[in-house]
Protein backbone atom coordinates (compact mmCIF):
# COMPACT_ATOMS: atom_id res chain seq x y z
CA UNK A 1 0.00 0.00 0.00
CA UNK A 2 2.56 2.95 0.63
CA UNK A 3 4.58 2.37 -2.61
CA UNK A 4 5.31 6.14 -3.09
CA UNK A 5 7.33 8.77 -0.44
CA UNK A 6 8.27 12.40 -0.45
CA UNK A 7 11.50 13.12 1.22
CA UNK A 8 13.07 16.64 2.36
CA UNK A 9 15.96 17.48 3.90
CA UNK A 10 16.09 20.92 5.60
CA UNK A 11 18.37 23.04 7.56
CA UNK A 12 17.14 25.23 10.26
CA UNK A 13 18.80 27.79 12.11
CA UNK A 14 18.40 31.21 13.76
CA UNK A 15 17.88 34.77 12.14
CA UNK A 16 16.82 37.71 13.40
CA UNK A 17 15.66 35.83 16.80
CA UNK A 18 13.83 33.65 14.35
CA UNK A 19 13.92 30.19 13.54
CA UNK A 20 14.42 30.08 9.85
CA UNK A 21 14.16 26.59 7.84
CA UNK A 22 16.31 26.35 4.22
CA UNK A 23 14.80 23.44 1.79
CA UNK A 24 17.92 21.83 1.23
CA UNK A 25 16.25 19.42 -1.50
CA UNK A 26 12.87 17.54 -1.73
CA UNK A 27 12.82 14.00 -3.66
CA UNK A 28 9.09 12.00 -4.66
CA UNK A 29 10.61 8.57 -4.36
CA UNK A 30 8.78 5.53 -6.38
CA UNK A 31 9.52 3.00 -3.22
CA UNK A 32 10.68 2.47 -0.40
CA UNK A 33 14.43 1.07 -1.23
CA UNK A 34 14.92 4.28 -2.97
CA UNK A 35 13.64 6.76 -0.19
CA UNK A 36 15.86 5.08 2.26
CA UNK A 37 18.95 5.71 -0.14
CA UNK A 38 17.90 9.26 -0.87
CA UNK A 39 17.71 9.69 2.90
CA UNK A 40 21.01 8.24 3.44
CA UNK A 41 22.47 10.26 -0.09
CA UNK A 42 21.66 13.57 1.37
CA UNK A 43 22.65 13.08 4.98
CA UNK A 44 26.09 11.74 3.59
CA UNK A 45 26.05 14.86 1.47
CA UNK A 46 25.41 17.27 4.80
CA UNK A 47 28.25 15.21 6.48
CA UNK A 48 30.64 15.54 3.83
CA UNK A 49 29.81 19.38 2.83
CA UNK A 50 30.64 20.05 7.48
CA UNK A 51 33.68 17.65 8.00
CA UNK A 52 35.18 16.94 4.24
CA UNK A 53 37.51 14.28 4.13
CA UNK A 54 40.98 15.00 3.92
CA UNK A 55 42.71 15.63 0.85
CA UNK A 56 38.85 16.21 -1.00
CA UNK A 57 37.97 18.95 -2.08
CA UNK A 58 39.72 21.84 -1.59
CA UNK A 59 38.18 23.89 1.32
CA UNK A 60 38.93 27.94 1.57
CA UNK A 61 41.56 28.66 4.12
CA UNK A 62 39.43 29.75 7.46
CA UNK A 63 36.41 28.00 6.50
CA UNK A 64 36.61 25.61 8.58
CA UNK A 65 36.99 26.56 12.50
CA UNK A 66 37.47 24.51 15.82
CA UNK A 67 34.63 24.22 17.57
CA UNK A 68 34.11 23.20 21.61
CA UNK A 69 34.07 19.83 22.62
CA UNK A 70 30.45 19.70 23.67
CA UNK A 71 29.20 20.53 20.55
CA UNK A 72 27.56 17.65 18.64
CA UNK A 73 29.62 16.59 15.99
CA UNK A 74 26.73 16.36 13.18
CA UNK A 75 28.40 14.80 10.82
CA UNK A 76 29.67 12.02 12.89
CA UNK A 77 26.22 11.35 14.01
CA UNK A 78 24.99 11.41 10.31
CA UNK A 79 27.36 9.28 9.05
CA UNK A 80 26.83 6.83 11.89
CA UNK A 81 22.85 6.53 11.23
CA UNK A 82 23.86 5.94 7.29
CA UNK A 83 25.85 3.25 8.43
CA UNK A 84 23.56 1.27 11.03
CA UNK A 85 21.44 -1.16 9.23
CA UNK A 86 19.40 -2.02 12.40
CA UNK A 87 18.26 2.06 12.29
CA UNK A 88 17.78 1.60 8.67
CA UNK A 89 15.40 -1.16 9.06
CA UNK A 90 13.50 0.39 11.80
CA UNK A 91 13.17 3.43 9.35
CA UNK A 92 11.96 1.09 6.51
CA UNK A 93 9.51 -0.53 9.32
CA UNK A 94 8.08 2.17 10.18
CA UNK A 95 7.64 3.99 6.74
CA UNK A 96 5.81 0.91 5.00
CA UNK A 97 3.16 1.46 8.49
CA UNK A 98 2.42 5.01 7.17
CA UNK A 99 4.49 6.40 9.38
CA UNK A 100 6.47 10.07 9.37
CA UNK A 101 10.35 8.89 10.03
CA UNK A 102 12.43 12.18 11.27
CA UNK A 103 16.62 11.75 11.64
CA UNK A 104 17.51 15.11 13.07
CA UNK A 105 20.75 16.23 14.15
CA UNK A 106 21.84 19.44 15.81
CA UNK A 107 25.44 21.56 16.68
CA UNK A 108 25.25 24.95 18.23
CA UNK A 109 24.11 27.11 15.55
CA UNK A 110 22.23 24.47 13.23
CA UNK A 111 19.23 21.56 12.94
CA UNK A 112 19.62 19.65 10.27
CA UNK A 113 16.36 17.47 9.31
CA UNK A 114 15.57 14.56 7.08
CA UNK A 115 11.67 13.89 6.94
CA UNK A 116 10.12 11.10 4.57
CA UNK A 117 6.39 9.97 4.79
CA UNK A 118 4.37 7.93 2.29
CA UNK A 119 2.34 9.80 -0.35
CA UNK A 120 -0.82 7.42 0.87
CA UNK A 121 -0.35 8.45 4.39
CA UNK A 122 -0.51 11.53 3.56
CA UNK A 123 -3.85 11.27 1.04
CA UNK A 124 -5.39 8.94 3.61
CA UNK A 125 -4.95 11.54 5.86
CA UNK A 126 -6.56 14.10 4.12
CA UNK A 127 -9.67 11.49 3.57
CA UNK A 128 -10.42 11.42 7.35
CA UNK A 129 -13.59 13.43 8.48
CA UNK A 130 -13.25 17.10 8.94
CA UNK A 131 -13.61 18.70 12.60
CA UNK A 132 -16.20 21.07 11.80
CA UNK A 133 -16.50 23.95 14.93
CA UNK A 134 -19.42 25.73 15.21
CA UNK A 135 -20.20 29.24 17.14
CA UNK A 136 -22.25 29.05 19.84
Amino acid sequence: MHDEFLCHVTAYGTCDGRRIGVPLGTYRAPTLALALWWLRDRASWIAERLDPAPGGCAVPVGALVPVADTVADVPALLRAWCADDARQELAADELSGGRLVRIAASDDTTEYELLAESVDAVRMQRTLPALVVTAP
